[in-house]
């Protein structure tokens, strides 16, 4: 039986468990130090915490120690490894070699930052005894179809957030501009800033644009054809992002895996338990810079976000008239108080509130940079993130009871999915009733 596994990111012990809460089979996150999120460390304590509520439904636990690690801090990194591995992870993730060479007493994921792109390096790793091999997200489905044929490595990849323009790993931009080195965990992200494109003669093509900044990655509707390729982790990117997203983003990849395994009976899911969210869940909800498959069907069009780098959201409309303190939208919506909205503008994005909406008729707290013909966007959606914030899914693990009376006593005797049973008696006189 081949398992898949859904991995969910988690940025702190509340995000692990909101991830374990609404399915994921896995969840990646970061140490104290060493991790590619400088931002998001957690102590040996709290990842045994994490470890502890994890393990009771079959989920693992990755960490992350994949940065670049300079020689006078190999002890450093050898002592915090086996601490992790102490605290019950289960994985580490790793982009320095020296950990390979330090004999740790448990799996090694070959990170990303690596820059796994060709069947070579992938089946090169696994035969230097790396478990898993995590793959650059600049692959076609052809190119990570011919990496799984050519490794016995596990293959993970991305399926679902930001992207990188530069190769994972390979990209010396921030360090080369700054302090701050992607390598180290603390990348500057410059990639996301404005440029202009010019050419030797100096003349100006295109000014004052994000020419750098791509969208992020939704595969959700190609999870089967990557099973079918030989991809057994399905990973969301997301160590920095809050917990609503985490909520929403897993729940909506649950479904999406659920379906693909359900057409292939020779998969099974890598844990145990049933996540039932009270929500219907919506990627277009959470933080994202607009939808790209990338490269996943080879280069296309539709990757790059050029006009800004932030959360746009979901189109909410056209501009046809400007009053007052009010405008009017081309189309019906679902605008209402308290959702964030946002538009472009030539000083770049503008964002304000939504006061009133009646029809087609939109208040905003601010009236600034609106006009007609300006594209609106909902980039918060207040009601669906107050579902959020009051959802109560909990995962569970499904069990039969049976109950069995006699003369003697009570016997019960429960099974649950996974076929694990358990059985529980008294022994007492049981007269028959009068």
């Amino acid at each position: 039986m081949n398992f898949v596994e859904l991995l969910a990111p988690a940025r702190d012990l509340q995000s692990a468990v909101a991830a374990v809460d609404y399915g994921a089979d896995a969840v990646y996150i970061g140490g104290a130090k060493f991790g590619a999120r400088h931002a998001a460390g957690n102590s040996a304590e709290q990842i045994a915490r994490v470890a502890e509520y994890a393990h009771r439904y079959g989920v693992r636990v990755h960490a992350t120690l994949n940065t670049l690690i300079y020689d006078d801090e190999l002890e450093i990194a050898e002592r915090q490894a086996r601490e992790l591995i102490a605290a019950g992870v289960d994985a580490l993730i790793v982009q320095d070699m020296a950990l390979r060479r330090m004999d740790l007493p448990v799996e090694l994921h070959a990170s990303t930052q690596v820059c796994n792109m060709t069947p070579e390096q992938a089946r090169f790793l696994g035969e230097c005894g790396f478990a898993r091999v995590i793959l650059e997200r600049a692959l076609s489905l052809d190119e990570i179809r011919a990496i799984c044929a050519a490794t016995n490595a596990e293959v993970e990849c991305f399926v679902h957030g930001a992207i990188c323009v530069g190769y994972s790993g390979r990209c010396f931009l921030s360090r080369s501009m700054s302090e701050r080195s992607g390598n180290r965990g603390a990348c500057s992200q410059p990639c996301r800033l404005t440029y202009d494109l010019t050419d030797g003669s100096g003349r100006t093509y295109l000014a004052g644009k994000h020419l750098l900044s791509v969208r992020d990655l939704n595969l959700s509707a190609h999870v089967g054809e990557l099973l079918d390729a030989g991809v057994r982790s399905l990973k969301i990117e997301g160590r920095l992002k809050d917990i609503n997203y985490i909520r929403n983003t897993v729940a909506y990849y649950r479904r999406a895996v659920d379906d693909a395994l359900a057409a292939r009976p020779h998969l099974r899911r890598a844990s145990a338990g049933e996540s039932v969210a009270d929500f219907t869940p919506d990627t277009a909800k959470s933080f994202t810079r607009g939808e790209s498959e990338y490269f996943f069907a080879g280069k296309r069009a539709g990757v790059a976000s050029f006009d800004t780098p932030k959360a746009v959201g979901e189109y909410a409309g056209r501009v046809t008239r400007v009053e007052r303190t009010r405008f009017r939208l081309d189309r019906a919506h679902t605008l209402a108080p308290g959702d964030g909205i946002c538009f472009l503008t030539p000083r770049g994005l503008v964002g304000t509130n939504v006061n009133a909406a009646d029809g087609d008729c939109v208040t905003p707290n601010r009236m600034e940079g609106i006009a007609p013909g300006c594209e609106v966007y909902r980039n918060y959606d207040h009601r669906f993130n107050q579902l959020l914030e009051r959802s109560r899914t909990r995962r569970v693990i499904p069990a039969v009871a049976v109950v069995t009376v006699s003369a003697e006593g009570v016997t019960f005797r429960y099974t649950d999915c996974e076929e694990v049973a358990a059985v529980a008696e008294r022994r007492v006189a049981l007269e028959p009733a009068n």
